[in-house]
């Protein structure tokens, strides 16, 4: 019956053990997608090359002129 009970505190140990751990690295996780996040909130379109490159032919055309 002892041994019944010590292996019995084992198991209950060991199980507290796994969803503790499991309960932290899910923690961890999330903060670290909460640090990245800044990284990725801007989502604004940057302005293409194509068109500065053409804003800057239309001033020099007008200068030319």
């Amino acid at each position: 019956m002892e041994t019944i009970l010590g292996f019995l505190g084992l198991v209950i140990t060991t199980l507290v053990a796994l969803f503790t751990a499991l309960a932290l690295q899910t923690l961890l996780l999330r903060a670290a997608f909460a640090l990245m996040q800044p990284a990725t909130a801007d989502r604004r379109n940057p302005q293409p090359a194509i068109e500065q490159g053409t804003a800057l032919v239309a001033r020099a055309f007008r200068k030319a002129r």
